[in-house]
């Protein structure tokens, strides 16, 4: 069956965007040159973008987490804009956050 592997997203700072990620989310990320990084854990992994020529459209990915509350202090205290309060839905919950780059994510939390 196919699945999304990796997402890619469009950013003005990689150094920003990996302190915000690896903030919000204990990720660790690679340096692939000055204007690429990205996870490299072998599982949906994401790739920031920095240079202006390479930029993609953005996405919506949704982040899958054991402890959705958790999750949403911390993308706040990392300096996420929340964009939807947290709200359950059947099968879970989840909440809506802009990064630093404004990009629009989900995180979510199966029951």
């Amino acid at each position: 069956m196919a699945r999304i592997n990796y997402v890619e997203l469009p950013v003005a700072d990689t150094a920003r965007a990996k302190a915000f990620y690896g903030s919000a989310f204990g990720w660790a990320f690679t340096d692939f040159g000055s204007t690429y990084a990205a996870t490299t854990s072998g599982d949906t992994d994401l790739g920031f973008q920095a240079d202006p020529a390479e930029k993609t459209a953005a996405l919506l990915p949704v982040i899958d987490v054991a402890d959705v509350d958790a999750a949403f202090a911390a993308v706040e205290a990392a300096g996420g804009a929340i964009t939807l309060p947290i709200v359950e839905y059947p099968g879970g919950k989840r909440f809506h956050f802009r990064d630093p780059d404004g990009h629009e994510l989900a995180v979510s939390q199966s029951d």
